[in-house]
C-alpha cells in the first residue's frame, strides 16, 4: 500500500489551529483536493461498496441454498436450516441488544398501603423538587452566559481568558449536577494535565462528561449533536479544545485523529477525555473499545463510572428519547447517585498490540465498575440491515417462491405432455 503524502506546514490549512482544537468540524479546514490526496474519498467509496454488496451476497446465498437441480420439493419444504439460522441470529441480536436496554421499573404502588406514599412521592418530585431544580438550572445558565461571553469578548489576555472560561464551564456543570441532586463520590487523585496523557472512560450517557467536568475540566471527543446541544458544543466548549465529529463521515474521523495527536502532545491544553466505546451503554455491560486512544503511543489513564440505579437509571437511550427528555427524567427523580474511580495510568507494553492494550484497559475499567464485557462493536447499534435494505425480506421470500414455482412447473410438465398425447391419439383415425 502506498504511503499517504504528507502536507508541508505552509500548505497545511489546519496546521496553525492544531493546539486549540476544533469549534466544530462542519467548517471544514481541509480542501476536497487534500482529502482526495489523503485517500478519504477512496475509503468512503470502498465502505459504500461493501455495504452495497451485503444485499446481493445475502440473496445469492439464499438462491444457492434453494438450488432445484440438486434438491427436490419435499426437501425444500421441510428444510429448517434457514429458520435455525434466523433463530441463532436472534440469539446473537439479543445478547447484543441487552447492552442497550434500559432497566425496567418495578411498580410498588399495588396496594392501598403503598399508594398514598407513592402519590406523595410523585407530588414531591414533580411539584416541589422539579420547579426548584429548574429555577436553579435556568438561573445558572443566565449567570453563566452573561459571565462567559463577557469574558470571551472583553478579556484580551489569552491565558487569563481561557482559565476564566474553564472555571465558568466547570461552574455550569456543577449546576447541572445540582439540578439532579447528584450524589457523586470521586475516588483517586484529581486529573492533572501532562503531555502525552489521555483519559478513557466507559460511557453511559452524555452526563458522564458533565459529572467529570464538574470535578475537573476535560476536553472531550464527541459526536456533534443538533439543537441547543450543538450551540453549547460549538460556541462554549470550544474553549476547552473539544473535538466534534460525525460518526458517519470518514473525513471527520481522520481529521479528529490528527487533531487528537496534536492535542495530546501539547503541554498547555486541557486533559483529553475519550469514550472508546463510541456509544452509550446501559452501565451493565462494556462493549469493545476502539483503538484510537491506544494508537497514540501515550499513557492512558482509565476512569470507571458506576451508577446506582436505586433512584433513576442514568442510561441515555438516544434512539428512544432526546437528551432534553433524558434531563427531565433525571430532574424529576429523587437523585442521581454514582461513583467515579480514577485508576492507575497504563502504558503499552513492548510485546502488546494496540488492540490488546485496549482490551487490557477495558478489563480494568469493567472490573472496577463491575461491568460485563461484551465482544461487540458499539457502532452496530446504528446499523440496521432491515432499515438500509427494506426490500431484503421480500427478495428472500421471492427466492423461496421461485424455487417452489420451478418445482411445480417441473412436476406439471410431464402431466401436460401426457394429456396432449392421449387427446391426439383419440383424434387420430
Amino acid at each position: 500500500m502506498a504511503s499517504r503524502p504528507t502536507l508541508s506546514p505552509e500548505k497545511s490549512r489546519f496546521q496553525p489551529r492544531l493546539s486549540t482544537g476544533a469549534a466544530g468540524l462542519k467548517h471544514r479546514e481541509l480542501s476536497q483536493s487534500n482529502l482526495g490526496q489523503w485517500g478519504y474519498d477512496k475509503e468512503k467509496e470502498r465502505d459504500k461498496q461493501i455495504q452495497g454488496n451485503i444485499e446481493d451476497f445475502f440473496v445469492e446465498a439464499e438462491q444457492r441454498r434453494f438450488d432445484h437441480d440438486k434438491r427436490d420439493l419435499l426437501v425444500d419444504l421441510l428444510d429448517i436450516s434457514s429458520l435455525l439460522t434466523d433463530a441463532a441470529s436472534a440469539i446473537v441480536d439479543d445478547s447484543f441488544l441487552r447492552c442497550f436496554q434500559s432497566a425496567s421499573e418495578d411498580p410498588w404502588n399495588w396496594n392501598a398501603y403503598l399508594l398514598p406514599a407513592w402519590l406523595l412521592g410523585v407530588v414531591t418530585r414533580y411539584c416541589v423538587l422539579f420547579p426548584l431544580r429548574l429555577i436553579l438550572l435556568l438561573g445558572g445558565f443566565i449567570i453563566f452566559f452573561i459571565c462567559f461571553f463577557t469574558v470571551h469578548n472583553l478579556v484580551r489576555d489569552k491565558g487569563r481568558r481561557t482559565a476564566w472560561e474553564r472555571t465558568l464551564v466547570q461552574f455550569q456543570c456543577r449546576m447541572f449536577v445540582a439540578s439532579w441532586t447528584g450524589v457523586v463520590r470521586y475516588h483517586g487523585p484529581r486529573p492533572v494535565n501532562r503531555p502525552n496523557n489521555v483519559w478513557v472512560c466507559n460511557h453511559t450517557s452524555m452526563i458522564d462528561y458533565i459529572i467529570l467536568t464538574s470535578y475537573s475540566p476535560f476536553a472531550v471527543i464527541m459526536q456533534l449533536h443538533a439543537g441547543w446541544i450543538a450551540f453549547l458544543q460549538t460556541r462554549v466548549l470550544s474553549c476547552l479544545g473539544c473535538l466534534w465529529f460525525n460518526r458517519n463521515e470518514v473525513k471527520d474521523r481522520k481529521l479528529v485523529g490528527e487533531r487528537m495527536k496534536a492535542h495530546v502532545a501539547a503541554a498547555d491544553t486541557t486533559p483529553l477525555l475519550i469514550f472508546p466505546e463510541g456509544t452509550c451503554v446501559n452501565n451493565e455491560y462494556c462493549v469493545m473499545f476502539k483503538r484510537g486512544a491506544f494508537d497514540l503511543g501515550c499513557t492512558v489513564c482509565p476512569i470507571a463510572i458506576k451508577y446506582n440505579k436505586i433512584f433513576v437509571d442514568a442510561f441515555w437511550n438516544s434512539r428512544r428519547q432526546s437528551f432534553t427528555a433524558h434531563l427531565l427524567k433525571l430532574m424529576t427523580s429523587w437523585a442521581v447517585v454514582c461513583d467515579v474511580y480514577f485508576l492507575e495510568p497504563q502504558t503499552k507494553q513492548k510485546d502488546e498490540s494496540s488492540q490488546q492494550f485496549a482490551e487490557r484497559v477495558q478489563k480494568l475499567i469493567a472490573g472496577r465498575a463491575k461491568l460485563h464485557i461484551a465482544p461487540w462493536d458499539g457502532y452496530l447499534k446504528y446499523y440496521n440491515l432491515g432499515d438500509k435494505h427494506p426490500d431484503l425480506i421480500e427478495k428472500r421470500r421471492k427466492a423461496f417462491a421461485d424455487v417452489i414455482k420451478q418445482h411445480l412447473q417441473i412436476e406439471s410438465s410431464p402431466m401436460s405432455d401426457g394429456v396432449e398425447h392421449e387427446d391426439g391419439a383419440a383424434c387420430s383415425p
